[in-house]
């Protein structure tokens, strides 16, 4: 059975936002083996200058690399990725799942971003919208599209 993993940093703590990822986790779960890893946020001051960013982002970066499963295609949601349809979506997971990987890796990455080496490592970069979202609400956004683009290949009416 093909692999999802999510890696976010940065943990949920509200209980809307962590009943609905645990319904989705679920759901996932009929179409894929699925797990999520949640890593901690690097500790900034409160106005931290770009180079005390910089070394946040990678420390984040060194938790990340570990998380990665090996093999994985590795898809990072940043603003700079290109906009799918939920059926591109499902088509490019597809295409993934028919080139012999045997798992695929998304990353929301932290308040502050992604760092530079994370970004050189990914397969693909992937935008959910030219809007901003809070982190929290993009992980269920994500939740849902990855179960929506399983449930699109598996010709479920969930998605009309």
């Amino acid at each position: 059975m093909f692999e999802i993993t999510l890696i976010t940093v940065g943990k949920l703590k509200e209980k809307f936002y962590i009943s609905a990822a645990q319904e989705y986790e679920k759901r996932l779960k009929g179409y894929c083996q699925f797990r999520i890893f949640e890593l901690p946020e690097y500790k900034l001051p409160e106005n931290p200058s770009p180079a005390q960013i910089a070394t946040g982002l990678d420390k984040e970066a060194e938790q990340i690399m570990q998380k990665i499963p090996k093999g994985a295609w590795f898809c990072i949601l940043t603003p700079e990725g290109k906009l799918l349809s939920s059926e591109a979506l499902a088509e490019k997971i597809e295409q993934i799942k028919n080139t012999g990987k045997s798992s695929a890796c998304f990353l929301i990455g932290s308040s502050f971003g992604i760092a530079d080496s994370i970004k050189k490592a990914a397969d693909f970069k992937l935008s959910m919208s030219p809007m901003t979202f809070p982190h929290h609400l993009a992980r269920i956004m994500v939740l849902e599209q990855i179960y929506r683009a399983e449930s699109i290949q598996a010709g479920s009416k969930y998605h009309k």
